[in-house]
Order: C-alpha cells, then structure tokens, then sequence
C-alpha cells in the first residue's frame, strides 16, 4: 500500500482548480496588466509589535465572535476529515503532515477574515456574508494563482512526508495505531522520523509563510500585481527575521493547541491568527 493514490488525487484535484482558473480570463488579463506594479515601502517591526498585532486579532474576534466562528466551522471539520482519511485509507503516517497543513494553507483560509477586519478598520460595518466579498476583489485572479501556490507546496510536503517514512519506518504500513504510536515515540527509526520530519516541515512552512503572509493581505488591499505581492511578502520576512520567527512560533503553538481535542480549538485558533495577520501586514506595509 502507498501513498499514492491520495497524493496522485490530490494534483488532480489542483489539476482542475487550475483549469477553472484557466478559463477565467478577465482575471488572468488583470494579473498581467498588474505585473511589475510599484512595490509599496515595507517597514521594520519589533516583538512588541507582534504582540499588539495578536491582540488587535482577539479584539477582532471578540467584535465578530459569532460570525468568525459560524465561517470558521469548517476548520475543525476538515480537520476531521482528515484523520478520518489518515484512518481509513491505510495512511496513518501522513495525519501530522495533513493537521500540519493547516500552517501551509492557513494564510489563504484566513481571506474572509482579512477582509472583516478590513472593514471593521475603515469603520464599515461586517457580518459572515463580507467574508465573501473576497471574490470581488481586483486582484482576484491573482489571489487564486497564490492560493494553488499554497496547495502546490502543501501537496509536495505530502510527498515528502512519506518519502520520509519510508525511509525510516516504512515501506509497509502501520500494523495499528498503538503499534504505529509505539514506533515513533520508542524506536530510534521513529527519532528519525520525528526530526526529519520536523526539520522539512520547517522549510515547507517557512516558504509558504514567507510568500503569503503579506501577499494575501496586500493583493486584498490594493491592486498590485502577483509578482509585487509575493516579492513585498519576501523583503518583508528578511527585513524582520526575528519578529517573523516569533509570529511563526505563535502560529505553531497556537495551532497545536487548537488541534486538541479534535481539532475543536481550531474555530477560535483560526479566527484569531486570521484577524492578527492583517494586522501585522498594517504594521509591515507601510499605507
């Protein structure tokens, strides 16, 4: 048994979404219009600046509980999904790398809550049904591109989350769930694993953060091109190492925390981290 068959759906899958996008030209003709568009200034930040970001996220969060919470519903539910695949379709090693996915796709999840705290900024008001207001947005077209970005490199993490275990505990599939828990924590195979594992996860989530954590924010805000967004993401992340290895720690934890029970903790986790970012792109991207 391999991993194939879900890794081979899932390029399918993006395969499609990819060919919707294909035939939506007026926004395809927009990215190209847009392309080389002037870059905006980005500036530097310290921790304390992460730490209000946070707080104006809780307070964002707190304006639009249940509304966040009533679009967030889905987070807890693909969560599920997930492990139920893992559980059902003889993948069990790949239940952390597909949970993991949440820091990988995350930032393009969270485009309805960017645009209600955008809203909530400019003093409009803000209900579940403007997360959708996404769709209207110029950039639109270029939004989607940078989304397939994001599920293209959660996709090849997949793949090398099994590479790596088959190299250290595979190839053949876990006898059972205890058995498979048994091996990961008491073998040195299962070490192995767990270090690899974590060090590829870093780089994986490091690439998607630093091409998305100000891309999404500032392709919602203004009307700059994809190849403008993703460079001022990048100058962003290596202007401010620090504040930005901070903000990934807090990601990290807080969706660990949210994984638990059930992946639960996820519909208030999400909103928050969601609302935060585009208070960090505020403080990054000079208006």
């Amino acid at each position: 048994m391999t991993v194939r068959n879900p890794v081979e759906w899932g390029w399918t899958q993006l395969g499609r979404a990819a060919s919707v996008i294909g035939m939506a030209g007026p926004a395809l003709h927009h990215i190209q219009e847009t392309i080389h568009s002037p870059a905006p200034d980005v500036r530097r930040i310290g921790i304390n600046d992460i730490r209000e970001a946070i707080a104006r996220g809780v307070d964002d969060f707190g304006a639009y509980r249940t509304d966040v919470v009533f679009v967030c519903l889905f987070y807890p539910i693909i969560g599920l999904v997930l492990a139920r695949l893992a559980f059902t379709n003889d993948v069990l090693p790949l239940l952390f790398p597909l949970a993991s996915g949440f820091a990988i796709l995350g930032p393009f999840a969270a485009l309805g809550l960017y645009e209600m705290s955008r809203r909530r900024e400019q003093g409009q008001p803000a209900t579940w049904a403007n997360a959708l207001d996404v769709l209207r947005a110029p950039s639109i077209g270029a939004i989607a591109v940078l989304g397939l970005l994001l599920v293209a490199i959660f996709l090849t993490w997949l793949g090398a989350a099994w590479m790596i275990y088959e190299l250290t505990l595979g190839p053949a599939s876990p006898v059972s769930i205890a058995a498979f828990a048994s091996d990961v924590l008491t073998t040195p195979a299962g070490w192995a694993m767990i270090a690899l594992g974590m060090g590829v996860g870093f780089l994986f989530a490091l690439l998607a953060m630093t091409v998305s954590i100000v891309s999404f924010p500032l392709l919602l805000d203004r009307d700059v091109g994809l190849d403008t967004a993703i460079r001022t993401s990048i100058r962003a992340v290596t202007m401010n190492p620090v504040p930005m290895a901070a903000w990934g720690l807090v990601v990290a934890l807080a969706l660990a925390i949210g994984s638990l029970p059930l992946f639960l903790g996820l519909v208030v986790v999400m909103p928050v981290l969601g609302h935060a970012t585009w208070h960090l792109y505020r403080k990054v991207v000079a208006r």
